[in-house]
């Protein structure tokens, strides 16, 4: 039988709908997407720099993996949405600096909108080892 574990953490945004911050079931962790919020005043923390925007929103990813245990390391799997896919060499400068020698599979998506007027998205599965 599957285990099945919520996780949260008041170091990422709190979930802004009915899902969880992460699931780790059996040994994977599947993150909701994370948005630039600031987990303290559940602002977005961008105002229009996309930079600062990637930043807040690979803190946040990582806050959530700390939270299950687990480190960018762990990551296997991501998933970029774009609200501007001009703005992919600014984002992908910001992810590659975090992720650094790492490379999980990726996916990129633009679309017509994000939740809060994001600019940038990111999911994530991981496996905790």
């Amino acid at each position: 039988m599957s285990q099945r574990k919520t996780i949260s953490t008041d170091r990422a945004p709190a979930a802004i709908g009915p899902y969880s911050q992460a699931v780790l079931v059996d040994g994977w962790l599947f993150g909701s997407g994370q948005i630039a919020l600031d987990p303290e005043s559940g602002e977005m923390v961008a105002d229009g720099d996309i930079v600062r925007e990637a930043e807040r929103v690979m803190e946040n990813v990582t806050a959530v993996l700390a939270a299950a245990g687990c480190t960018l390391a762990d990551v296997v799997k991501t998933t970029v949405y774009l609200a501007d896919m001009n703005q992919f060499g600014e984002v992908n400068k910001v992810y590659e600096r975090h992720f650094g020698e790492h490379k999980p599979a990726r996916a990129t998506i633009q679309v017509a909108r994000l939740p809060k007027a994001a600019a940038v998205e990111i999911d994530f599965i991981a496996r905790k080892a």
